[in-house]
């Protein structure tokens, strides 16, 4: 039976056999280190014979759990206080020198070389304790939710295209030439057909595409964030709901203090006028074992229309919806609508950390004549108004209110780990050409798949 290394620590006179990757061989001459690790840690054997071991192979050993001298304790390490007597070992693949060293933090490398032999960085430490915390930080949010009576909805990858916020990644149907399904920008309609069907209370650890520029904050294509929509609820119940998660995660899964609980709650005019932005970093002295939440508030629902937003609507409309176009106006603020619809303000809530907006939502939409006023307010076409007849109908069938948020799990585990980069938190990130890490997507496909999808090359 396998022994995982941290294990070893109490099984003290006892055999074991582990297996793992030789970390570090150092030959004293009649006796041989070997640091063995695996998915628990390091452990130091101890080889009185040459077994041929290099560094990376894959080894099997066999041998009793000793107490380690006092003075050769290492209190750096977990199983610090023992070794392993080698009483057999066994190489069960040799490996290559690797391209570069994997005993570092890796960010003096070239991100380029580390993306293309990602398997190997993710053998690097901080890599793999990337991955292990955010494991830890979903399962979390899992039983989180669950317990407060949440349910756990998977909607389709494949779906429609529709005028958004950003471009779409397409896909060709084969069984209907011409026509193409979308990769989803985010699960915005669906979750809020799934509040229609009564389900009141959803979440979904949700993948979201969107063909955007690179930036350190955000990969290119695609992106994870927890996906959360509630019914009968107000604005205040969504960001209550969202603190008291994310002071749960920032204590139990980074173990790092929050700055200010309740976070603060700063209206968006008053964040431009004191920060010159709507998102910040209230730490005094940027300690990075301190998160510093926010939420911002009362943005206005609109904003000038410009060349960017042209997927909102057909380019002749003043307004653009500031957040999105399901963004539900201030109630006080609906009669506006007619009159100046640039001073209507948006329920819409972002979340800030350190700097960083780490998620945003709103309450949405839920009367129909309203929602088609915001679509004409931003200068959607007839044409593109039919593109979201599933949602306009939808609302002819007993819709309550609701909303929700969505926190970026990318992003917030690069701020929480004060990471420079949201690729060191995804185990396969795309490169900022769009290069999928260690695969060489996207790639030409062959003429007989083009023609079966009626497809043909420029």
């Amino acid at each position: 039976m396998r022994t995982l290394a941290v294990e070893a620590n109490h099984k003290i006179g006892q055999k074991v056999t582990l297996f793992g990757w030789a970390n570090v061989v150092r030959d004293h001459g009649k006796i041989t280190f070997i640091d063995l690790r695996d998915m628990s840690g390091i452990i130091q054997a101890v080889a009185k014979k040459d077994y041929g071991v290099t560094p990376e192979d894959v080894i099997k050993i066999e041998g009793t759990v000793k107490k380690r001298p006092e003075k050769l304790i290492n209190p750096n390490l977990p199983t610090g206080e023992i070794e392993i007597e080698v009483e057999n070992l066994e190489i069960l693949n040799k490996a290559k020198t690797p391209p570069f060293p994997i005993e570092t933090n890796g960010l003096d490398i070239e991100e380029a070389l580390r993306l293309k032999y990602r398997y190997l960085d993710l053998r690097r430490p901080r890599m793999s304790q990337n991955l292990k915390l955010r494991h830890q930080m979903i399962s979390l949010m899992r039983q989180f939710l669950t317990e407060r009576h949440f349910t756990e909805v998977e909607t389709p990858i494949l779906t429609k295209t529709t005028p958004e916020g950003a471009r779409d990644f397409l896909v060709p149907s084969r069984l209907q030439p011409g026509s193409f399904y979308a990769l989803p920008q985010s699960p915005q309609q669906y979750k809020q057909l799934l509040m229609v069907a009564g389900l009141e209370r959803y979440f979904q650890i949700a993948r979201c595409f969107r063909d955007e520029d690179p930036r350190a904050d955000r990969a290119y294509g695609e992106f994870t964030q927890l996906d959360i929509e509630m019914s009968f609820i107000e604005q205040d119940d969504i960001l209550k709901l969202t603190e008291e998660l994310f002071k749960e995660i920032t204590e139990k899964v980074f173990k790092k203090k929050v700055l200010e609980y309740p976070f603060p709650r700063i209206p968006h005019k008053e964040a431009i006028k004191k920060y010159g932005a709507d998102k910040f970093d209230l730490r005094p002295k940027k300690d990075p074992n301190v998160l510093a939440f926010a939420f911002v508030v009362d943005f206005p629902l609109f904003t000038e229309q410009t060349k960017e937003d042209f997927y909102h609507g057909s380019g002749s409309a003043k307004f653009a919806p500031s957040h999105h176009m399901f963004t539900a106006p201030h109630p006080e603020d609906i009669k506006l609508l007619d009159t100046d619809p640039q001073k209507v303000r948006g329920l819409q809530h972002d979340l800030v950390c350190n700097g960083f907006e780490v998620g945003g939502g709103s309450i949405r939409i839920h009367k129909r004549e309203i929602q088609e006023k915001i679509f004409s307010l931003i200068g959607f076409s007839k044409a593109q108004k039919e593109e979201f007849s599933h949602m306009l109908e939808a609302f002819e069938y007993g819709v309550p209110p609701h909303g929700g948020i969505a926190p970026g799990i990318d992003r917030f585990l690069m701020t929480a780990l004060a990471e420079p980069s949201v690729r060191e938190t995804i185990a396969f990130p795309t490169s900022a050409s769009g290069q999928t890490a260690v695969m060489d997507a996207p790639s030409p496909v062959d003429e007989k798949t083009l023609k079966e999808l009626k497809l043909k090359k420029l």
